[in-house]
Formats: structure tokens, sequence, C-alpha cells
């Protein structure tokens, strides 16, 4: 089980690793004023030490246990936890073969994959709807805005 505590406290800190992460590249960006006026990298940087605070703050009132629902003593029960990895697997899992399979291929298998799976639809309407998926994001970008979408390492052997 997961408390609200521990989950208050690791939001923050990945909010604020990702504050971190603004800051950084904005600097590298350059922040200040240069003869053109702001550089690219100021309005980033203000929005990163934003982000920064606002998570140290979120931090500290999630250690402290301070808040309205500072007494809720469990945020995730079991149940709901592999409700929750149900859908964030198949993510993970998708995002990671994008690059081998291309994006068609790899949302048709995670449609497939969130529908069907849980039982939440039948398999031939998972099937149908997870082939439905790619063909429609194929037309969309490919056809309408003439924007390519990843195909991946496997299109590119057999030549597309």
């Amino acid at each position: 089980m997961i408390s609200r505590r521990a989950l208050e406290i690791a939001t923050a800190a990945l909010t604020g690793i990702f504050g971190v992460v603004v800051v950084v590249s904005s600097i590298d960006n350059g922040i200040g004023w240069s003869s053109a006026g702001v550089d690219a990298g100021t309005f980033p940087f203000l929005t990163g030490i934003i982000i920064v605070l606002g998570s140290l703050y979120n931090m500290g009132q999630g250690a402290l246990g301070r808040g309205t629902l500072a007494m809720v003593r469990v945020a995730v029960t079991p149940s709901e936890l592999r409700r929750l990895a149900g859908l964030f697997v198949p993510a993970a899992i998708f995002v990671a073969v994008i690059p081998i399979v291309g994006m068609y291929l790899a949302s048709a298998g995670y449609v497939f994959a969130v529908l069907a799976l849980p039982k939440q639809q039948s398999v031939f309407r998972a099937i149908a709807i997870a082939v439905a998926t790619p063909l429609a994001l194929y037309v969309v970008f490919e056809r309408m805005f003439q924007v390519s979408l990843p195909r991946g390492a496997l299109a590119a052997a057999f030549g597309f």
C-alpha cells in the first residue's frame, strides 16, 4: 500500500527534478538581457524556479503531514494499484517499442493491450479499434498535416 505522505513526497521530488532540468537547460540557452532583448532561456528559467519552489513547498507539506487530506493513511489500495499498472505498463511498453516498430504498429499494440487484456472490450472489437487507430493516425498526420510519425527500425529494415 502506498501512503498519501509517500505519494506526495515522491510527486514533489519528481516535479522538483523536472524544475531543476528546466533551470539547467535554460541557463545553457542564456538568461538575462542581450542587445536583441530578453534571452531565449529567461522565461523557461523563471518557470523552472517557480516549479522548484512549488515542489519544495509541496514536499514540506507532505513531510509535515499538513493539509486537508493529511490524515488519509492509504492513497492507493492494491486493487487500485493493479488498475493503474494496467494502463501504465502498456503505456511504458508503447513508448519503449516506438523506436523499434514505429508509431503505427506500437499504437495498434497499445490500443489492443488496454482494450482486450483487461477484458473491457471483446477481442474482435479491440482488434477493429486497434487497426483503425494507426489508420486514423496515418490519414491525419501523413496525409492531412504532412508530418511523418516515427516508423522505427523495423520499417527501415523493410525499406519504408
